[in-house]
Order: C-alpha cells, then sequence, then structure tokens
C-alpha cells in the first residue's frame, strides 16, 4: 500500500498545515525553499548557524493572521545542538513533518593543502549533521508519515578537481539517502535533489569567485544552455514532498550537465 504522506495544504492558518524544518535558510536556495514551501501552504523552521533570520522571518510571517515561521540555531558539527534544534523545531508548531537537509559548506581542498579542520568542516555540514539530524527528527517525522529530503550535487557521483574532501562528503549523503529510504520505507520517505549549476558560489562561501570566462565555461557544457535558479530546486523539493509513490530517487536538477560530465 502506497505511504500517504501529508499533502500540501491549502490553508496556511490552519493548525493541520504541514511543517518543515530547512538547514541552512538564511540565504540562496534554503531561503527560496522555504519562501516555495510558505508560498503553498507549508509552516516552516529554519535553521541558521550564524546568520541573522530577523529580515526572512519578517517575509514570510507579514500579512499571516498567525505565524508560519520560525527559527532555531546551531553548529551542524555539534551533537547538542542537533538535539536541540529538532526539538526547537517541534516544539514551534507542534509537529514536524519534512526535514530539509539544505546546509553545506562549500570550498576547495587541494589534496597538498588540505587539513583535518577541513575534512571536518566540510563532513560535519555535508554528511554527519544530516545523518545525526535525521535520527533526532525521527520520531516526530514518524508520526505525520513524513519526508527527508537531501540536497546533494552532481559532484557526487562525479568528482570536481580539487574538492576531494567535498565530493567525498556529498557522496556520504547520497548513499545516506539512498540507505535510509530503504530503512524507514514505508513510514518515511528519503529523496534527493542534485543541483548543478544554479547559483555561482561566492567569497562568503570561502570559495572565491569564479570569472566570467570560467562561467561561461560551465554553462557551455549544460545542454538547456543556461544556468538554473534557486526556483529551480525549491520546485523539486515541493514536487518530492507531495509525490507518495517516490522514494530513494535523488532528481539531478543541472539542466542536462551530468549527460556531459
Amino acid at each position: 500500500m502506497t505511504q500517504k504522506n501529508t499533502p500540501l495544504s491549502t490553508s496556511i492558518d490552519s493548525v493541520d498545515a504541514p511543517v518543515a524544518l530547512i538547514t541552512g535558510a538564511a540565504r540562496r536556495i534554503g531561503r527560496q525553499i522555504a519562501t516555495e514551501l510558505v508560498a503553498t501552504g507549508w509552516r516552516v523552521v529554519l535553521h541558521t548557524r550564524k546568520s541573522s533570520l530577523a529580515q526572512t522571518l519578517a517575509s514570510l510571517n507579514l500579512n499571516q493572521t498567525s505565524p508560519v515561521a520560525a527559527s532555531t540555531q546551531g553548529d551542524l558539527g555539534s551533537v547538542e545542538d542537533i538535539q536541540r534544534m529538532a526539538d526547537d523545531a517541534i516544539r514551534a508548531f507542534g509537529r514536524l513533518d519534512a526535514l530539509i537537509n539544505n546546509a553545506s559548506e562549500f570550498y576547495p581542498t587541494p589534496v597538498e593543502e588540505a587539513s583535518i579542520e577541513d575534512w571536518n568542516r566540510l563532513f560535519s555540514s555535508n554528511a554527519q549533521g544530516p545523518f545525526w539530524l535525521s535520527q533526532a527528527c525521527l520520531p516526530a517525522l514518524r508520526r505525520q508519515g513524513g519526508n527527508i529530503i537531501n540536497l546533494i550535487d552532481i559532484h557526487a557521483e562525479r568528482p570536481l578537481k580539487s574538492h576531494t574532501v567535498y565530493c567525498m562528503a556529498k557522496a556520504a549523503l547520497r548513499m545516506m539517502t539512498l540507505s535510509l529510504a530503504k530503512e524507514l520505507a514505508p513510514e518515511i520517505r528519503v529523496n534527493g535533489v542534485s543541483p548543478g549549476a544554479i547559483l555561482w558560489p561566492g567569497n562568503d562561501e570561502g570559495s572565491g569567485s569564479l570569472s566570467d570566462a570560467a562561467k561561461q565555461e560551465i554553462v557551455d557544457r549544460v545542454p538547456m544552455g543556461e544556468a538554473g535558479s534557486p526556483e529551480d530546486i525549491a520546485g523539486a523539493v515541493r514536487y518530492l514532498l507531495q509525490a507518495p509513490y517516490v522514494t530513494g530517487q535523488i532528481m539531478a536538477v543541472d539542466g542536462g550537465r551530468s549527460l556531459s560530465m
């Protein structure tokens, strides 16, 4: 029998509206996912490690008769913080229907220069944190017949030069997605989204800005002929949340780029 996951609510003010915890939701893709879900009837709990969420929360709660967005703060490298984040998320609205592991660190680690600090930092945000947070959220997700969606990367399967540690961490997250989908079915569905060229890395991510020539070289390898947008990723997440017979799948949202890598 197909597991019936919580559908998208038509009333944002309903106490029955589903709730999603989104990590790394202060900006970029995480913030867009939150915006998309609120627009389609979800309530959201936004996680950040240290960035301010005040402006995003105010925007999401604007013109609502009751709050639809709450927040939690913590380090995905800390098991104590992770448990508190899960508790905060469940306490915010009294339920939890989805965990969206979006937070990610990304920067190069040439093999001659990589350190144990780099290893811990990249694995904490991209693999270790999502695993322990999934564990902490399991009881609440089981009660709702919920979802876990992991934001992976096309480079979890196809390596990116000088980013070995990052690629290894995302490969671990990819396998976690497949393994948990098998272990947690049918109560909880687990899927992934693998973005391609969506947002160019910037200096705030510690990776340095790409030159225009480097960006164009990437776009030239995308069959669709252009970079994607955060809206493309948010749309994929929304689809997976409302697809009751889909689990253990990793959706590449990359304009076909993985076909030519």
